[in-house]
């Protein structure tokens, strides 16, 4: 089942469909949208919606790649330590008395 909310970007109104579960989320997402197109816009109003708009989607993405990022990062780190985990319990469990 799909829920019809509506999202306020600029002071334009959005129909979209959406999942019940999902609302709450899609809501934050355009709040942080039109966050990023009002700092992208400051005062000036002649800059065009598509420019505000691309500027903010990159901004937003770049965000993105560096959470990714970070967390590629973190997951190396992890299967490295585990990996070395793994071998010393190997060579710990080797040498028990049987």
């Amino acid at each position: 089942m799909t829920n019809v909310v509506t999202i306020k970007v600029l002071e334009r109104e959005y129909t979209v469909g959406c999942p019940p579960e999902r609302v709450d989320s899609l809501q934050a997402a355009a709040k942080l949208l039109d966050a990023q197109m009002r700092e992208i816009q400051g005062g000036n109003k002649t800059v065009g919606l598509d420019r505000v708009a691309v500027l903010a989607a990159l901004n937003i993405a770049h965000e993105l790649q560096m959470l990714k990022d970070g967390r590629v990062q973190s997951d190396a780190v992890i299967g490295r330590s585990l990996g070395e985990m793994n071998r010393k319990l190997d060579d710990l469990f080797d040498n028990l008395p049987r």
